[in-house]
């Protein structure tokens, strides 16, 4: 899963070799917090207009979960 999170970070930002994810452990509820740590330039890049590349990123780590039958979140830092 950090994996996925990286390659689609990667492939939206100008420095790839700044992007880094940790992942929490499970909390209570089962639910994975991923971190994704970006460079201060790229950060825009990221998020996009109106938050919605950011959307699409939780999307799809959300369905790539669901395959699993896990529980994640992802936090951009």
């Amino acid at each position: 899963m950090t994996e996925l999170l990286i390659a689609m970070a990667q492939g939206l930002v100008e420095d790839p070799s700044q992007v880094t994810a940790t992942v929490d452990e499970p909390d209570e509820e089962g639910v994975v917090v991923y971190h994704l740590h970006v460079a201060a330039d790229d950060m825009g890049r990221v998020i996009g207009k109106q938050g919605r590349i950011a959307k699409a990123i939780r999307t799809v780590m959300r369905a790539a979960a669901n395959r699993r039958n896990e529980k994640v979140a992802v936090e951009i830092d």
